[in-house]
């Protein structure tokens, strides 16, 4: 297959509208506001933009903005300004819906899928990356392996660490001290 840019206005358009849901659900995963998210959205399409790379197939291209992604939130989450500013809306309420004045950024029928979401946005960053990786966004561990740059060894592992903590956080979530049976 032949190496060549999208990054043409037709071309650019066409990478928007396939990886634009993806990109963003990664960011607010990772950022916790819909506003922090809508920065990393535009920042990594304006990267992809900037770079104008060649991309030899299009799975590469999908790991190229999940990874451009992950850095820009982790470059936004290390900065000095976020780090002295406090959140002052309770991320639970974002994602139940039950904020006043702002909608939910992420719709869920179920109760059980927003808690879930919920307790994989309250992992810590290394295991929130490839639950949601694996299991949202659907990557094999060879492909989170790519991604992450890190050995399909490890994130199996983090992959079963992560799980463990799912389990611990909806245990608790249920109130009932025993399994989750749905």
């Amino acid at each position: 297959m032949s190496m060549q840019s999208l990054c043409t206005d037709d071309g650019m358009k066409e990478v928007i509208e396939t990886y634009s849901d993806m990109i963003y659900r990664i960011a607010v995963a990772h950022m916790r506001t819909k506003e922090d998210a809508e920065d990393i959205y535009q920042e990594v399409f304006l990267i992809y933009l900037q770079k104008q790379q060649a991309f030899r197939e299009e799975e590469h291209r999908k790991a190229w903005l999940i990874r451009t992604t992950l850095i820009c939130c982790k470059r936004a989450l290390l900065s000095s300004w976020k780090k002295r500013n406090i959140l002052t809306e309770d991320v639970a309420e974002v994602f139940s819906g039950t904020g006043k004045e702002k909608e939910p950024i992420t719709s869920f029928e179920l109760k059980e899928e927003n808690e879930v979401y919920t307790a994989v946005r309250s992992l810590p960053q290394k295991y929130r990356t490839v639950i949601y990786l694996f299991y949202f966004e659907q990557q094999s561990v060879k492909e989170i392996s790519d991604i992450l740059k890190i050995r399909p060894g490890t994130v199996r592992m983090q992959l079963t660490r992560g799980r463990e903590m799912m389990k611990e956080l909806l245990v608790d979530c249920d109130g009932k001290g025993g399994s989750r049976r749905g």
